[in-house]
C-alpha cells in the first residue's frame, strides 16, 4: 500500500512529553464537562437555573424541569456519538493512511443509511437493536466496496482515489435511499428528518441499546491502537516487526464500522466530525494512537456537544441539526485539508 499516512510525519515527529498530554487531558475533560452543562441548561426555550438544578436532581414536575429533563438524555446520546465518530475517524485515517478519511466523506455513513432505510420499507424494521444491527452490516458492505473501488489502478489505494470514490459511492447511495423512500409516503417524512442527523430525538432507551455496540467498537479501537502505530511506517515495516498486516487492518476496520453503524442508527448520518477531530487531537498529543484514539474520544464528544449547542440557539425558537451545524465547521476544513496535502501529492 503506498498511500501517504495522516501522520507521515509520525516517524520524526517531535515526541510529547507526558506532562503535556495530561495537561491537554485535563482541559479536554474540563471543556467537555463545560459544555455537557451548557447542553443541560442552554436551549431553544429559556428556563430558570432552579429548574436547571431541579432536573438535575431527577425531578420533572414542571413545564420548565421536565424540559430540561428531556435534555439529558439528548446531551448523553450527543456525547457518545461525538466520540464513536471521533474515534471513527481517527481509526479510518490510521488503517488507510488518508487524512481525507472520514465515515461520511468515505460513503460509510450513507451505506448505513441505506440498510436501515430499506430495512424500515420492505422489512418492517422497528426496533433501535435491529436498526443498529442492518446499520453496522450497511456500513461494512460499504467500506470493503470504497476500499476494493479505491485500490483498483496503479500505486493502490491513494487519499485522493479512496475519497473520490467514497463521494461517488456516498452520491449512488444518497440516490437509493431517495428511490425507497419517495414510493413511501408513510415513512418519509420521518426518514428525510433522521437523514439530517441530530440527537433531538436522544432518549435513554435508544442509549441503552446503542451501548454495548459502542463499548465493544470503542474496545476494539482501543486494542488496535499499537497495530495502528505499526502500520504508520509501512506494510513491509510493520509485517517485519511481528504484526499480521492484514489481521490488524481487518479487526481496526471492524471496530470503526461498528461504532459508525451504531451511531448512524440512533442519530442518522452525521458527517464530518470524523475528519476534524482526529486533525486537531494530532495538534496537541501527536501521533501516537494509544492517545490520539482517548483524546478523539473526548474531542469528538466535546464538538458534537458543542454543535448540538449552536443549533439550538442559534434559530430560536427553532433548531437547526446538529448534523447540518457540523457540515458548516466540517467543509472548509475539508477544503483546507486538500489544499495543505495538494491534490496532486494526495
Amino acid at each position: 500500500m503506498t498511500t501517504t499516512s495522516p501522520a507521515v510525519s509520525g516517524a520524526a515527529a517531535v515526541r510529547r512529553p507526558r506532562r503535556g498530554r495530561t495537561l491537554w487531558l485535563l482541559v479536554v475533560l474540563g471543556a467537555l464537562g463545560a459544555l455537557m452543562f451548557a447542553s443541560v441548561a442552554v436551549g431553544s426555550r429559556d428556563v430558570p437555573w432552579s429548574a436547571v438544578a431541579a432536573a438535575l436532581g431527577g425531578s420533572a414536575e414542571g413545564f420548565d424541569q421536565a424540559a430540561v429533563a428531556k435534555r439529558i438524555p439528548r446531551t448523553l446520546l450527543a456525547v457518545l456519538a461525538g466520540a464513536a465518530l471521533g474515534v471513527a475517524g481517527a481509526v479510518m485515517q490510521g488503517v488507510t493512511r488518508n487524512p481525507l478519511a472520514d465515515p461520511g466523506i468515505l460513503g460509510v455513513n450513507m451505506g448505513a443509511s441505506l440498510a436501515v432505510v430499506t430495512g424500515i420499507a420492505y422489512f418492517g424494521l422497528a426496533s433501535a437493536t435491529s436498526f443498529i444491527w442492518v446499520a453496522i452490516t450497511g456500513a461494512g458492505l460499504t467500506m470493503v466496496f470504497v476500499y476494493t473501488v479505491g485500490s483498483l489502478g496503479r500505486g493502490g489505494a491513494t487519499p485522493l482515489k479512496l475519497a473520490l470514490a467514497g463521494a461517488a459511492v456516498s452520491a449512488a447511495l444518497a440516490s437509493f435511499i431517495s428511490a425507497v423512500v419517495l414510493p413511501r409516503n408513510d415513512i418519509a417524512d420521518g426518514v428525510r428528518s433522521w437523514q439530517i442527523g441530530g440527537v433531538g430525538g436522544g432518549t435513554f432507551d435508544s442509549i441503552t441499546q446503542a451501548l454495548p455496540f459502542l463499548t465493544a467498537g470503542l474496545a476494539v479501537c482501543l486494542l488496535s491502537a499499537r497495530a495502528l502505530n505499526l502500520l504508520a511506517l509501512g506494510d513491509d515495516l510493520a509485517a517485519g516487526l511481528g504484526e499480521r498486516v492484514a489481521v490488524a487492518r481487518g479487526a481496526a476496520f471492524l471496530g470503526a464500522v461498528v461504532l459508525c453503524g451504531a451511531t448512524t442508527a440512533v442519530t442518522g448520518p452525521i458527517g464530518f466530525v470524523g475528519l476534524v477531530v482526529p486533525h486537531m487531537c494530532r495538534l496537541l498529543v501527536g501521533v501516537d494512537h494509544r492517545w490520539l484514539i482517548p483524546f478523539s474520544a473526548l474531542g469528538g464528544a466535546a464538538l458534537l456537544t458543542a454543535a448540538d449547542v449552536v443549533g439550538r440557539v442559534v434559530a430560536r425558537p427553532g433548531e437547526i441539526d446538529v448534523g447540518i451545524v457540523t457540515a458548516l465547521i466540517g467543509a472548509p476544513f475539508f477544503i483546507h485539508i486538500v489544499r495543505r496535502q495538494k491534490v496532486r501529492a494526495l
